[in-house]
């Protein structure tokens, strides 16, 4: 029985790949979170006072990534925005809050869930044009 080993390249890099061209995106800034947004994907954000099916431009844009190019803003990008259209309204998980002070008889038991809206980005527009 004669042992078989099997020879590794002895270059130790890989053929690079052609990489794809990033798709756009944005980061902004929302219900006092930081998002990272890209077009026709859907989010889910905290509750935004608006009706199903209606559209929202958020303004405060901290960052724009064209694909090519990425734009920081100070503490905004000057005239970009990003257009989200409402789809649902809903809740989040149920998180379980439980409280107990040990040998003295306290226990509290208490839960939440968190309003929700689930938001689709329609467009990021730069100074009057749409990326995506």
């Amino acid at each position: 029985m004669t042992p078989t080993t099997t020879a590794a390249s002895g270059t130790g890099a890989a053929p690079a790949a052609a990489t794809p061209p990033a798709a756009p995106y944005a980061i902004v800034e929302a219900s006092g979170q930081q998002f990272w947004l890209q077009p026709n994907r859907y989010y889910d954000l905290d509750r935004i006072g608006a009706e199903v099916d209606e559209t929202v431009t958020l303004e405060n844009v901290l960052l724009v990534n064209d694909g090519k190019a990425t734009t920081l803003g100070q503490p905004y990008v000057s005239g970009a925005s990003v257009e989200l259209k409402v789809m649902a309204h809903r809740r989040g998980p149920k998180i379980i809050v439980y409280k107990m002070r040990p040998k003295k008889k306290t226990r509290r038991k208490n839960g939440h869930r968190q309003e929700l809206t689930r938001v689709m980005v329609q467009s990021i527009t730069v100074a009057g044009k749409p990326l995506a």
